[in-house]
């Protein structure tokens, strides 16, 4: 594996941890900021006192590492055109995690009239749950067929499962405005965690070369 290569995959690893230090620092300067109700947004929300430079610690350098991440998985498993598909999607999350970080939420995030910055941040938002949990549902069948590693398959299963059910239980929240912020952070969680994985594995082993294409 090129040394390009493994940095851009290396940038999946750091993906976690980024976001949990981003998170709890921007979080200490927002007094009364609740992490099991408050969702990740209202750190950037508008009149949020951290408002200015919470997209500059998080959105925005998230951005750049799942955009890196992207195009290290494209470039080792070129010869999928499905791992080319979840390649673009994570490079698609990185898109919406750059759209939330620009477009900030109204106060509280949950305004009965949204604004346009609002409901370009909600679609954002959207894309990026999409994006994972699509390119995360792709590797269910080929941690198997392409990787060869049914503990890869199962590992994307379980996150694929937890992810679905931990946003059900969001938009439960959302509505009963309990544990919110909980229920977020595990749904974020295991999707960021599930990517890094499957940097790991690759960088761990690369795949064969004169892989045939599995469609």
């Amino acid at each position: 594996m090129k040394p390009l290569d493994r940095a851009l995959l290396t940038c999946a690893v750091i993906i976690p941890f980024w976001l949990l230090i981003g998170v709890w620092l921007t979080a200490l300067a927002y007094p009364g900021y609740d992490h099991l109700h408050h969702a990740m947004s209202q750190l950037g929300a508008t009149g949020a006192p951290t408002q200015r430079w919470s997209a500059w610690v998080n959105n925005f350098p998230l951005a750049v590492l799942f955009t890196c991440c992207a195009f290290g998985l494209a470039r080792q498993w070129r010869h999928s055109k499905l791992a080319m598909l979840s390649a673009a999607l994570i490079f698609l999350h990185g898109v919406g995690s750059l759209g939330t970080g620009v477009f900030a939420c109204d106060e509280g995030c949950a305004p009965t009239v949204p604004s346009h910055a609002q409901q370009i941040h909600n679609l954002s938002g959207l894309l990026m749950f999409l994006s994972l949990t699509l390119a995360c549902a792709i590797w269910v069948r080929l941690g198997k067929r392409l990787a060869a590693a049914p503990a890869l398959s199962r590992l994307s299963l379980f996150c694929l499962i937890a992810a679905l059910v931990t946003a059900a239980l969001m938009a439960q929240a959302a509505q009963n405005g309990h544990l919110f912020g909980l229920y977020q952070r595990l749904n974020y969680g295991v999707s960021v965690m599930w990517v890094a994985a499957l940097a790991l594995w690759t960088l761990r082993q690369a795949p064969p070369m004169g892989l045939h294409p599995v469609t």
